[in-house]
């Protein structure tokens, strides 16, 4: 019988933090005095701690609500992935996509005093240009630059369909110059956002975080005292939301189970798809699987509800495709494109050559587990062999994509030229070598996408190469995964796809 588990990306982090326990508190979701009017406590339970306090080194997944306490963002988002003003009030995209100019407000002020004005935003700017991880929205930026006193400038060095998606996500926080130029970042935040960071605060346990009365959208952020407690065990984060210690969780069906007598409210969002990587498309690696017919047979072969089922615990949406369902890009047809047939399978596979199956390595890690019964009883079904190879989850994220194919839980975005260049096109540490040139029609469709106009002309061109990419078994997706929430009737809770935990734009009171 296969294990259940925590749904999404949780599977895999699970073994990146050591499991945390829940701090000492009062059973009043934040504690103190009672809060003013239209102003509630914010105690969350988070499944991650942070990962950077700068945000150019920060990780997206569960940073959302970390980073968005302590930092105003150029450009922030809303529940569907699209842009929305922050510090940019407003901006304009040049006829030839080559120019955008933001204008910037001038009412905030860092928490170090100094004000966020075009200097500020241009050097915050350029230190996440030059971040390890925030430089991905910056990638076709050539330069950054003042205008005058509220206006910046983005020179590109060609048309970027994504930039302005990623800064929303969470790539365009700013912090103060001064914290940039001490290099003192990463353990204590300087920016200008609608909470300050709290001296209190217990590093890997618990974060308290003061507010800033004057924020130019303090209305916007109705939580006072607000708590992030970075808790990894589901029972004990369960626990912390019964005793009324967190009034807001990360947590998975069992969670949303006790939501109606707790009288909690559930939120539910597409956050990850997960089945089999296949890193071999080409065949460069010597497997059978540079061959589509052995692709598509294994597309064939697994019983995609019953793993759904078993494995997620039914939350989410069975699927064959890396476009999330119900956004641009997906189309709903393709999900029965690969309807259990293991008949068929073996007759493609006897075509590919391999009648009597074959033999493979895969990798696999504590966090996976829970697939590993699934592919080895199917692939023996069609005479495949499968040597696993033990290791650890930070291991395994760096070996995996050296093997043919590997079990995989990977992060979606609503935005569909950046599942394009994110899953498709462009190499990623899970997906090196995308092997497009061995793919019929695949790297001229990605061209396609590409050069088309933004909006319908470019939509058309995206669920094109959907169509080619799950039709070519481009991996072989089992379902496509939602994070839950449960919070208590006072919240109001937005997920996004894209980010493991919403921001604190995305929680509100009911």
């Amino acid at each position: 019988m296969m294990k259940k588990t925590l749904t999404g990306i949780a599977v895999v982090a699970a073994a990146a933090l050591a499991l945390t326990s829940c701090s000492a508190g009062g059973g009043d979701g934040g504690g103190g005095a009672e809060a003013p009017a239209g102003v509630a406590p914010l105690s969350i339970g988070n499944f991650l701690d942070v990962t950077n306090w700068d945000p150019a080194s920060a990780d997206l997944g569960f940073d959302g609500p970390y980073l968005s306490a302590v930092y105003d963002a150029l450009v922030t988002t809303d529940e569907n992935g699209e842009p929305q003003p922050g510090i940019a009030t407003a901006w304009e995209v040049s006829d030839d996509f080559k120019t955008v100019t933001f204008d910037i407000r001038t009412d905030a002020a860092f928490s170090d005093g100094t004000a966020v004005d075009a200097d500020a935003v241009v050097a915050g700017l350029q230190h996440l240009k030059d971040g390890t991880t925030a430089s991905e929205a910056y990638l076709n930026v050539a330069e950054i630059a003042k205008v005058d006193d509220d206006t910046i400038e983005f020179e590109l060095s060609k048309r970027d369909d994504t930039m302005l998606y990623f800064l929303g996500l969470g790539r365009s926080y700013l912090a103060a110059p001064s914290a940039i130029d001490a290099g003192t970042l990463s353990e204590t935040p300087v920016g200008s956002g609608p909470y300050t960071l709290s001296d209190s605060s217990v590093p890997g346990s618990e974060y308290a975080f003061d507010k800033v009365e004057d924020h130019w959208d303090a209305d916007a952020f109705p939580f006072d005292p607000l708590k992030i407690t970075p808790l990894s065990d589901p029972t004990a984060m369960l626990n912390a939301m019964e005793a009324e210690q967190l009034n807001l969780i990360y947590t998975d069906k069992t969670g949303a189970d006790l939501a109606e007598q707790n009288d909690w409210k559930v939120a539910r969002g597409l956050a990850t798809w997960a089945g089999l990587y296949f890193a071999d498309r080409s065949g460069d690696m010597g497997s059978p699987l540079g061959d589509v017919k052995v692709r598509q047979a294994l597309n064939y072969a697994f019983d995609r509800e019953g793993i759904q089922q078993s494995i997620a615990q039914g939350e989410g949406f069975v699927s064959t495709q890396l476009f999330p369902t119900g956004t641009p890009g997906n189309v709903e047809a393709l999900d029965a494109e690969y309807a259990l047939d293991v008949e068929k399978a073996k007759s493609l596979l006897a075509e590919a050559g391999y009648a009597d199956g074959f033999d493979v390595t895969m990798p696999m890690a504590g966090p996976f587990q829970p697939y590993q019964a699934i592919v080895e009883q199917t692939f023996a079904e069609l005479g495949i062999t499968v040597t696993w190879e033990e290791t650890d989850f930070m291991s395994y994220m760096g070996k995996a994509p050296t093997y043919p194919m590997y079990v995989a839980v990977i992060a979606m975005d609503a935005n569909p030229v950046a599942t394009v260049e994110r899953q498709i096109s462009k190499p990623q540490w899970y997906n090196p070598n995308p092997g497009l040139a061995a793919l019929d029609g695949v790297e001229e469709q990605v061209d396609a996408v590409f050069g088309a106009d933004p909006g319908d002309a470019q939509l058309a061109e995206i669920e094109k190469l959907n169509e080619l990419v799950t039709a070519q078994g481009y991996n072989a997706v089992f379902a496509q995964n939602e994070n839950v929430f449960v919070s208590t009737s006072e919240f109001d809770v937005k997920p996004v796809i894209g980010l493991m935990f919403p921001t604190l734009r995305q929680i509100s009171l009911s």
